[in-house]
C-alpha cells in the first residue's frame, strides 16, 4: 500500500462473500446458512484491499476492516458493476469512510445522464438518510472509468458489458496467484433465444455475445456468476437480466473454469432452494464430464488462491 497505510499481507490471494443476495436484502431463519445480504465480494490481493460492489453486505466487512486496521489508515478500492440499488445500498453503513484517515476509491462505468457520484449521493439526501455524502469524513474519490482495462496497484483488472438493463459490467482481476472474474447480474443468450431459425439475425447477435463472455472468462480460476433462475422460474423472468443455473454450468465448462460459484441468489430462495439448485448443478456438471468445483455462494466463505 502506500503512504504510512499498513501493509496488507502478500503471500495469497483471498476472496470472501459478505453479501450473495439479489434484489432485496432477504434475513430471517430460512437464509441463515447461504445469507440474506446484498452483493458484496472482498478481495485481498497483491497488497490491495478490493471490495466487489456496496450491497447491505458491505456493513459488516466494513466493521471488520476497522477492527483489523485498529485506526490505521487505509486504502480501499470498491469496483461497483452497476449502481442498481442493491449493489449500492451497503455504501452509507460502511464504517471506514467515516473515519477521515482512510481513502476509498470507488470505480465504476456510469451513463453520462447522471455521473458516479451523484447517484451514489441521492440516496443518501434527505428524506432518505440523515448524514449526506459529503457529511462523510473519509477521503471518498470517484472515478468513472472509460477504458475497459486498467490497474489496481498490481492486480491487472479487465471488464466487460453485461446483458442486464442499464450499464452494467463484470470485472476479471488477474492477480499473482490467478485470476478472479466477477459478474453478478448477467443474462446469458443461449436460453433466451428460444426456438428461433438458428441464422436470424438475434440468433447470431446472441451466439457471439455468449462466446464473447466464454472468451472473458476463459480459464479463470474462480468465476462468481449470476445463476438466480432455475429453468422452470427462468421463463416467466425472460429479460429480466439474470440467467439460469442450467446454463451457467456448461459456460464455465467450456471456458475451463476451475472454480464456480453461484451467486446473487434470489430473494424468494430459501437455503434449502439454494441448496437443491447447488445439488443440480453438480449432476449437470458430473453429467458433462466433471473437472470444475461448482458451490453456492454463502455468506462468511472465504477461497485462497495460493501462489504458483
Amino acid at each position: 500500500m502506500r503512504d504510512d497505510s499498513v501493509e496488507l499481507a502478500a503471500a495469497s490471494v483471498s476472496v470472501r462473500f459478505w453479501g450473495v443476495r439479489g434484489s432485496i436484502p432477504s434475513p430471517g431463519p430460512e437464509t441463515v446458512a447461504y445469507g440474506g445480504n446484498t452483493s458484496c465480494v472482498e478481495v485481498r490481493a497483491d497488497g490491495e484491499l478490493i471490495i466487489l460492489d456496496a450491497g447491505t453486505g458491505i456493513r459488516a466487512l466494513g466493521q471488520k476492516i476497522r477492527k483489523e486496521f485498529e485506526g490505521h489508515p487505509i486504502h480501499i478500492t470498491i469496483l461497483i458493476s452497476h449502481t442498481h440499488w442493491d449493489h449500492i445500498q451497503g455504501f452509507p453503513f460502511f464504517s471506514p469512510a467515516y473515519d477521515q484517515r482512510n481513502r476509498v476509491r470507488i470505480l465504476a462505468f456510469e451513463g453520462p445522464r447522471k455521473g458516479l457520484e451523484s447517484t451514489l449521493s441521492i440516496q443518501m439526501e434527505s428524506p432518505y438518510f440523515p448524514i449526506s455524502m459529503q457529511e462523510m469524513p473519509g477521503h471518498i474519490e470517484f472515478t468513472e472509468l472509460k477504458s475497459l482495462e486498467f490497474d489496481i496497484g498490481k492486480v491487472k483488472v479487465k471488464a466487460a458489458f453485461m446483458n442486464h438493463p442499464g450499464i452494467c459490467v463484470g470485472y476479471r482481476l488477474y492477480t499473482s496467484a490467478g485470476s478472479v472474474a466477477y459478474f453478478p447480474d448477467n443474462e446469458l443468450f443461449s436460453r433466451m433465444r428460444g426456438k428461433g431459425a438458428q441464422d436470424s439475425p438475434q440468433t447470431v447477435f446472441g451466439r457471439k455475445q455468449d462466446q464473447a463472455l466464454r472468451e472473458f472468462i476463459a480459464d479463470a480460476d474462480v468465476i462468481i456468476s449470476d445463476a438466480q433462475y432455475d429453468a422452470d422460474e427462468y421463463a416467466a423472468h425472460i429479460g429480466w437480466g439474470h440467467s439460469c443455473v442450467d446454463d451457467v454450468v456448461p459456460l464455465a465448462m467450456a471456458a475451463r473454469v476451475k472454480k464456480l460459484f453461484l451467486f446473487h441468489h434470489d430473494p424468494d430462495h430459501d437455503d434449502a432452494k439454494v441448496a437443491q439448485m447447488l445439488a443440480s448443478a453438480r449432476k449437470h456438471a458430473e453429467r458433462r464430464g466433471g473437472g470444475i468445483q461448482v458451490e453456492a455462494a454463502r455468506e462468511g466463505l472465504e477461497v485462497v488462491l495460493q501462489k504458483k
